[in-house]
């Protein structure tokens, strides 16, 4: 008899559990992937391309800026830069790839780890010493890397600057620049968006350098941020 109402009972909640409100069989729903990149590239730079009509910068890579020179010391200063762009170029222009979407960047581009008849382009262009590793973001091409350093080939075959040493060099050389331009003492800048919004920006600051005061569009300089808030300005965030 203990036995029967044991099996009812088991039976009882079998059935409540499958007719109840509360239980769901149907799966949780899977995020769907990312829509893959296909088409033909288009070469910008060594490490960003326009893939069909989607701009993509490599995943993992960063090579060296259009104006990086390399060399100095003992060994003579050649464009570095602009010769990545133009290996890159001829190598990879016109040929179909295919990417995976990782992320969306600041700049709108499509964040993508590309391949070229199967290919690794990512993988190939430091391994053959047209770009670094972007250990900031990713170090699966931090072994290909060191193996192109120690072959020499590329870039490496002289002395080179990291390209994110050499963007905050420049910046840090433009926001000089700026501020010795600027008005004894007030340096600065109060400027005025494309949407009204008005923002200040102080030396250091990301886009310091870039931006420009026009004074007929209501820009102008400030002395401190005291001064910049008070009359009605925010600080950029960056």
């Amino acid at each position: 008899m203990i036995r029967l109402c044991s099996r009812f009972v088991s039976a009882l909640f079998i059935i409540v559990s499958l007719t109840s409100p509360w239980v769901s069989l149907v799966a949780a729903p899977v995020a769907a992937a990312q829509p893959e990149i296909t088409g033909r590239i288009r070469v910008i730079d060594g490490d960003t391309f326009d893939v069909g009509d989607v701009r993509v910068r490599l995943f993992g890579v960063d090579a060296p800026e259009r104006g990086q020179t390399c060399g100095g010391g003992a060994k003579p200063t050649w464009a570095c830069g602009a010769w990545v762009t133009s290996e890159v170029r001829a190598r990879y222009e016109g040929r179909r790839a295919s990417c995976a979407r990782r992320d969306t960047d600041r700049y709108g581009r499509a964040v993508a780890r590309c391949s070229v008849d199967g290919e690794d382009v990512g993988r190939e262009l430091v391994s053959e010493g047209l770009a670094f590793a972007y250990r900031a973001y990713s170090l699966d091409y931090d072994l290909d890397e060191k193996r192109a350093v120690v072959r020499g080939v590329g870039v490496h075959g002289s002395e080179v600057r990291r390209p994110a040493e050499y963007r905050a060099e420049t910046r840090n050389a433009a926001n000089s620049a700026a501020v010795a331009a600027a008005p004894q003492g007030c340096v600065i800048k109060g400027n005025v968006s494309s949407k009204g919004e008005r923002i200040f920006h102080v030396p250091g600051q990301k886009y310091y350098a870039a931006t420009r005061i026009t004074v007929t569009k209501g820009e102008r300089w400030f002395c401190s941020e005291t001064e910049a808030r008070k009359a009605g300005w925010r600080k950029a965030r960056q």
